[in-house]
């Protein structure tokens, strides 16, 4: 699936998707994930379709035994080792963001309008 060429709206349809699958795979019901997590029907609903809190949707992996989907998801990332020996020791807390070898993170991405 290239996820590069659907919008965030579509790529939250396609989680809420995937995670309805593997409901659906434990056969259990909407609302026995919904009580299970403390939501409503309606509100688990939404988040199957992608309108979901992050927050939600990781307890409905959770009560889905499905939590290392989170790690492949976001995996974690550490300094290359020389990266590391120029910070000595201490861990990176902010990024400058001038600096001339990094890219514009906005170059060649559409403009999104935030709904909060």
């Amino acid at each position: 699936m290239n996820f590069e060429a659907m919008t965030d709206k579509s790529i939250a349809a396609e989680i809420g998707r995937r995670i309805e699958q593997i409901r659906l795979e434990q056969n259990l019901t909407q609302q026995q994930v919904a009580d299970e997590v403390g939501l409503s029907r309606v509100s688990y609903r939404k988040l199957a379709a992608g309108a979901g809190k992050f927050e939600n949707v990781i307890a409905v992996l959770r009560v889905l035994s499905r939590l290392d989907l989170v790690e492949q998801f976001v995996p974690e990332t550490t300094f290359s080792p020389m990266e590391q020996l120029k910070l000595k020791g201490k861990q990176r807390q902010r990024a400058t963001g001038g600096h001339a070898g990094n890219a514009d993170i906005n170059t060649n991405k559409q403009k999104t309008t935030l709904d909060w």
